[in-house]
């Protein structure tokens, strides 16, 4: 009952910024869980970070830690990912994901993902 749609990827240096974007098309996006991923060229997908519903709380991976933030604005069903200090390591696909169930462990639905580049 949900799509996902992200946006903002591209081009960027390293060192430099980039706002990722997912808008969601469900009517009860306030009261999903929502996560980020990435799948690096020849690597598995591996988890970035996650807000709960309402945004109560954020969970974030070591390796973005300190650099990634993640954001949502339920008045326009969206949720962001404000990523600074961009590492070529930081370059791969990046999938949005909600979950309505209570452990954010389900992901239900997926966005067709956004490219991201970093170049050195």
């Amino acid at each position: 009952q949900v799509q996902l749609v992200e946006s903002g990827g591209g081009l960027v240096q390293a060192g430099g910024s980039l706002r990722l974007s997912c808008l969601a098309s469900g009517r009860t996006f306030s009261s999903y869980c929502v996560g980020w991923f990435r799948q690096a060229p020849g690597k598995e997908r591996e988890f970035v970070t996650r807000i709960t519903r309402y945004g109560s709380s954020t969970i974030y991976a070591d390796s973005v830690k300190g650099r990634f933030t993640i954001s949502r604005d339920n008045a326009k069903n969206t949720v962001y990912l404000q990523m600074n200090s961009l590492k070529p390591e930081d370059t791969a696909v990046y999938y949005c994901a909600a979950d309505s169930s209570i452990r954010c462990n389900s992901w239900d639905y997926w966005g067709q993902g956004t490219q991201v580049t970093v170049s050195s």
